[in-house]
């Protein structure tokens, strides 16, 4: 099993390890009592950041995962109820995935870029990030403005994307999408002289095996998408009249 910690500082090795920048911090939400995780990531030095893209990169740990990662699958469900051998709840194969939020950001630098142009852009950085990513499910853009001398300017340039880790699946990533039936193993014990009881077998996930190797494809993936937005804003910007 993998815990909060480890999911963390599998993320954080990866990301140094490939030479990018990190900035983590961690904090228990009092409110939900979910322990969260973010960390900005970006290339170059520190002192350049304001200047360069950047990446945040996000999630949260609730309680469920803290069972599952103490107890395994049992640990699902005596989350919900009295454990029970015939119950669903001990398959994890139907658990919702964890979701990683990454937020890249760009300063535009109030550079006057006319409307249609702005779509352009917007549309350009999606796609070169999209095909720079092989983890994300959805990739979102979006311009910040800023209000100078009652006009309207382009402050920094957001692009949003999602990553799903299935880290309680039993099939890993390979089962994210996989919508079919499993085929559920089971065995016979005798609880009697002439009676049999069949005894289903729990399926255990074991992310530890494929997360350390996912963890390098999404870091891999934030930087192609950091240096995609820096070799794509410029290109398109540059002829555009400063205000």
């Amino acid at each position: 099993m993998v815990t909060y910690e480890e999911m963390t500082e599998l993320f954080i090795k990866a990301a140094r390890d490939l030479g990018l920048a990190t900035h983590p911090e961690f904090w228990l939400n009092t409110r939900s009592m979910e322990r969260e995780f973010s960390c900005v990531c970006h290339t170059g030095s520190c002192e350049e950041e304001e200047t360069r893209s950047s990446c945040l990169a996000s999630f949260s740990w609730g309680v469920l995962d803290t069972a599952l990662s103490n107890d395994g699958a049992t640990g699902t469900c005596e989350f919900f109820h009295d454990a029970d051998q015939d119950c669903a709840h001990l398959h994890t194969s139907s658990l919702p995935p964890l979701i990683v939020d990454l937020s890249y950001s760009l300063a535009l630098n109030g550079t006057a870029i006319p409307d249609d142009a702005l779509v352009s852009l917007s549309q350009l950085v999606k796609l070169q990030a999209s095909e720079h990513s092989r983890r994300t499910t959805e990739t979102r853009p979006a311009v910040s403005m800023v209000l100078r001398e009652n006009r309207l300017y382009p402050e920094v340039l957001n692009l949003q994307q999602r990553v799903e880790l299935p880290i309680w699946h039993p099939a890993g990533m390979s089962g994210l999408h996989d919508n079919s039936d499993t085929e559920e193993e089971s065995i016979q014990i005798q609880i009697g002289d002439n009676e049999l009881e069949h005894l289903l077998l729990v399926d255990e996930p074991h992310p530890e095996d494929w997360l350390p190797e996912t963890m390098i494809e999404v870091c891999e993936d934030i930087m192609q998408v950091l240096a995609a937005l820096e070799t794509t804003v410029p290109a398109n910007s540059s002829d555009c009249p400063q205000s």
